[in-house]
């Protein structure tokens, strides 16, 4: 009989791997406290955090069958500045947000008691955590992916943390050729959204790869609906039938 193959976390050879890209950690890091200047390099995450927070929280209730996230343990990997984290916090959640950049572990934390609001914030990596065994009712992985290095390691982890028959939500950047000329060129050059260079765009998820990486975690894709800009009205709103640029996936653990 072959012996039992070891699972991904586990195996000593995993010690060598991480899903943090240095020079990416160092970019957002520097930011400090500009994450929560609306009108600066952040700005488009303050656009769309309304938009993604409203997803998040309709995906968990029509989960759950409850009213509010009141008590829902959620952690926020990549949480940056707090963004989401603050978001959900307010409508209840417990919070637990987790990012590799410890500049923006300090800004989240300094910000949330600004706010009077109680989110446990870590200055580590998902896998990190995932290796302890914790779990959460819910991950969410928020405009992050696209960022990090090995990407099957970085889903293995966030999957690892999701108790059984809770979700993982990620919102991300599809591969395609609008993604491209929308996500780099216009966002990054033309309208000077974000900084030239945020993105590289062989590094974007296609969902069809995002979800065949869930599969073999003991995932099962419920939701896919994507995060469109509407010039003529200014304005991000969710629509399931464009989901070539930005996109929203919710995955449940069986």
């Amino acid at each position: 009989m072959p012996p039992t193959k070891k699972p991904l976390l586990t195996r000593k050879k995993e010690a060598t791997r991480t899903t943090v890209n240095a020079a990416e950690v160092a970019q957002f890091d520097r930011l400090g406290n500009r994450w929560w200047d609306e009108s600066g390099p952040m700005a488009p995450l303050h656009r769309i955090n309304p938009v993604r927070i409203a997803y998040i929280k309709d995906r968990i209730l029509a989960h759950t069958g409850g009213r509010d996230l009141k008590g829902v343990r959620i952690a926020d990997i990549g949480c940056g500045g707090g963004l989401a984290a603050e978001a959900l916090a307010r409508l209840g959640a417990k919070m637990t947000g987790i990012d590799a950049g410890a500049e923006n572990i300090a800004v989240a934390k300094d910000h949330a008691q600004t706010q009077k609001l109680t989110i446990d914030y870590r200055a580590t990596t998902v896998e990190a955590v995932a290796a302890k065994g914790e779990t959460f009712d819910v991950v969410t992985a928020l405009e992050i992916i696209e960022h990090v290095d090995d990407v099957p390691l970085f889903v293995e982890s966030c999957a690892a943390l999701v108790k059984p028959g809770g979700l993982l939500i990620f919102s991300t950047l599809n591969r395609t050729a609008k993604s491209f000329a929308l996500g780099i060129v216009a966002a990054e050059y033309v309208l000077r959204w974000l900084e030239p260079g945020t993105h590289t765009w062989r590094k974007f998820v296609k969902p069809s790869e995002l979800s065949a990486q869930l599969r073999p975690n003991g995932f099962k894709v419920t939701d896919v609906c994507g995060l469109v800009y509407r010039p003529l009205r200014d304005e991000f709103t969710l629509d399931p039938r464009e989901i070539d640029v930005n996109y929203l996936l919710t995955a449940v653990r069986g």
